[in-house]
């Protein structure tokens, strides 16, 4: 039998009355967003690590703004808002500094130019906002009606911060080659690139390109890294809105960050423990947020905290073995 939610600690979330017009407002600073990356990179120009540092800032910056936003937009539930949604971009935007390093083992992999990665980022990322919204909405309404999907979500964050925690340097190439094998049962791919289109004729048969090929892959391991992040920005806040938000703005950048961090992996060295610590810990709140709340801003710290110490210690370890730039 099937228990629904009557009363919880989670009414400590803050609740907002979210009109139609601020997810017209959000869905058009999306666009506009999307639209200006693309024309900026509208010729296929593999960009350069003075552009990826300056737009990644950018994109960090366009986050900081719409907290404000929603700081001073929702009156007195401004301060509990702003909290939330920092709190769920920054577990959405350290998780996501491991998928930019499975995009670089993918793109090595298929053999992916450096000139055409960003025009498959970008759709790639304009598919997952796309399933995102799609998971968080499901998610919030199952989470608001089963309480003990919490308890669920929660140990499945735990297993996976474990697994995270416990992280192999071939990860990706699995992914890419399961991605890879799915599309070829639908469509016939070929093994030229055709400039930067995804689609060519080939003996007079329309053909998937690798670009499209890998394209598919980067989707296919976005709902792989989905089934961790949105679950553990849920722990964080019970607001549909603010889930989303946080969500699509640390990922908007993370093209940019991609190009700036992708050969650096052997230099965040303890980044998977803290990205592994900050699972387990949001999965135990969420278990627990049924009858426990924890305030917002004594997460926000414990999650500031475990990324400032693993970046600490990950700086002393690249000195240690000799690893600069």
């Amino acid at each position: 039998m099937l228990y629904a939610v009557e009363s919880s600690s989670r009414d400590n979330f803050v609740d907002l009355d979210v009109s139609t017009t601020w997810w017209v407002g959000l869905a058009v600073a999306i666009m506009a967003m999307l639209a200006f990356d693309l024309y900026r990179h509208r010729d296929d120009h593999a960009p350069t690590t003075r552009e990826a540092t300056f737009e990644t800032l950018l994109w960090i910056a366009c986050g900081l703004v719409f907290s404000a936003v929603l700081f001073f937009g929702f009156g007195e539930d401004g301060g509990a808002a702003f909290g939330e949604y920092i709190s769920g971009y920054l577990i959405e935007k350290s998780l996501s500094i491991d998928n930019v390093f499975v995009w670089s083992i993918i793109f090595s992999t298929m053999s992916i130019p450096l000139k055409y990665q960003h025009r498959v980022l970008f759709w790639g990322i304009f598919g997952a906002l796309v399933l995102r919204l799609i998971f968080i909405l499901v998610g919030s309404a199952l989470i608001a009606r089963f309480f003990w999907l919490l308890i669920v979500f929660g140990a499945f964050l735990v297993f996976t911060g474990i697994k995270i925690i416990r992280h192999r340097d071939d990860e990706g190439e699995n992914t890419s080659t399961a991605g890879l094998g799915l599309l070829k049962r639908f469509v016939p791919v070929s093994d030229e690139l055709d400039g930067h289109n995804f689609f060519t004729m080939k003996n007079g048969v329309r053909t998937a390109t690798p670009l499209f090929a890998a394209l598919v892959v980067v989707e296919f391991t976005d709902v792989v890294f989905a089934l961790d992040s949105v679950p553990a920005v849920l722990a964080v806040s019970n607001e549909p809105y603010i889930v989303f938000a946080s969500n699509a703005f640390a990922i908007l950048g993370l093209r940019a960050m991609y190009f700036l961090l992708a050969n650096a992996r052997e230099r965040f060295h303890y980044l998977s423990h803290a990205l592994g610590g900050i699972l387990i810990f949001v999965g135990i709140k969420m278990a627990a947020s049924h009858w426990y709340h924890l305030n917002t801003y004594l997460s926000l710290g414990i999650i500031v905290a475990m990324l400032i110490l693993a970046i600490i210690f990950s700086e002393r370890k690249a000195r240690q073995l000799g690893i600069t730039g």
